[in-house]
């Protein structure tokens, strides 16, 4: 038995937050609905399984993997191939070994009797909510293939979108690490040697440009405290990046992100494109609007979202449309996200409307970070090029003042 930390809304709208034991994921998601309780967030609290399951080890699996596993396994549904003899097949010409086991036991578990969706919940490091719950809607209407082919859309353009945004952002912090490196590099090596020189050739008694008193006093602090400055900054990141991980400051950060002026921009862009596409592929498969609202909530990726997603569905659960909700909050939903909703709820073809909604935001996130990165570069050039020249300027004026006073 493994246990379940989770949250949930009652009928009254009241949050719950409690701990359950349950066999699996499904049986505690099943004990949850039982209970009347609308759940929000599942985690486990234990990683250890029940006596017959197999624990996966840390190792992660790619998301391209995945992607390649879902299209191979769309197409094989759709010429009639059996499921467990898909699945086996593919096993054995998994790209890892950890994947490889992980859909063995999947295709085990459908022979022990359980449902695909199911045996697939048996392993959220892999398969996460949306494509378990997109899944059962599809063995449920009898519509596996198609499901298949979306959720393998699906993970293309959140792969794209990753892979694009890393690219961008390489250089520029490349370039960060060198300027930063160069900085104390100079300050610890260099300066120190000119100042030597400078004072030889002025004397001690010499009155230097504020400039350069102002330079050679940074470096002399630097070399006189080396040991307990970068043993400080080592550990203020290492306490930064440990708040970051913690729900309050994930909270907090993930606000001040999406507030930024220039990356802010992006980064709502993106969580647009990935909720409109998650929300439409749930409802397309035929998952119920509250279900569909939690899973979107999370696959996200934001908790500023996350929040405003939950807080929507407990409107939505009272009567109110989802698009009038949503419309309300102007900084994380442009109007055109509101607009189209409505549209596709007045239509009955929501999917298909936010589709075309994720596609626009996609095509506006590779501008805006093309945008970003051409604008990142040519800062960083400066910043480097400022660095070096005030070091340069700052050895300089002493030089030409000695020159000065020997003509």
């Amino acid at each position: 038995m493994a246990k379940f930390d989770f949250t949930a809304i009652s009928n009254t709208n009241k949050t719950i937050r409690s701990t359950i034991e349950a066999a699996d994921r499904v049986s505690a998601i099943a004990s949850i609905r039982e209970q009347g309780l609308k759940l929000t967030n599942l985690t486990e609290k234990s990683a250890s399984k029940s006596g017959n399951r197999f624990k996966l080890g840390r190792r992660k699996v790619k998301s391209e993997e995945i992607v390649v596993f879902t299209r191979q396994l769309s197409a094989m549904v759709s010429a009639g191939v059996p499921i467990i003899r898909a699945l086996n097949s593919m096993a054995k010409y998994a790209e890892s070994a950890t994947f490889s086991k992980a859909v063995e036991k999947v295709a085990s578990d459908i022979e022990g009797g359980e449902s695909f969706a199911d045996a697939l919940a048996h392993h959220p490091d892999i398969f996460n909510d949306v494509y378990v719950n997109m899944v059962k809607a599809g063995e449920a209407a009898g519509i596996l293939d198609d499901i298949l082919k979306r959720l393998a859309l699906q993970q293309e353009k959140n792969s794209t979108i990753r892979k694009k945004v890393k690219s961008a952002m390489t250089y520029p912090m490349v370039l960060m690490g060198i300027t930063v490196l160069a900085f104390f590099g100079l300050m610890l090596f260099v300066i120190p040697s000119l100042g030597e020189t400078i004072k030889d050739l002025a004397g001690e008694d010499a009155e230097l440009p504020g400039l350069t008193q102002a330079m050679m006093s940074i470096s002399q602090f630097f070399v006189s405290f080396w040991y307990i400055i970068f043993p400080l900054m080592g550990v203020g990141v290492w306490l930064l990046l440990r708040y970051i991980k913690t729900p309050v400051g994930k909270k907090q950060f993930h606000l001040l992100v999406v507030r930024a002026p220039i990356l802010g921009k992006i980064i709502r862009k993106i969580s647009i494109a990935r909720f409109t596409r998650t929300y439409s592929a749930l409802i397309g498969a035929g998952v119920a609007v509250l279900e569909a609202l939690a899973i979107t909530a999370k696959a996200v990726g934001n908790k500023t979202y996350e929040e405003s997603l939950n807080k929507a569905a407990v409107r939505v659960k009272n009567g109110e449309a989802f698009s009038k909700v949503i419309a309300e909050d102007t900084l994380l939903y442009p109007p055109i996200v509101s607009q189209m909703l409505a549209v596709g709820e007045e239509t009955g073809q929501t999917d298909s409307v936010l589709v075309k909604v994720a596609d626009f935001y996609e095509e506006e996130v590779d501008t805006a970070i093309s945008g970003l990165s051409s604008t990142i570069e040519p800062v960083m050039i400066v910043v480097m090029g400022s660095m070096v020249g005030l070091i340069a300027a700052s050895v300089m004026l002493p030089i030409t003042g000695l020159a000065t006073q020997m003509e």
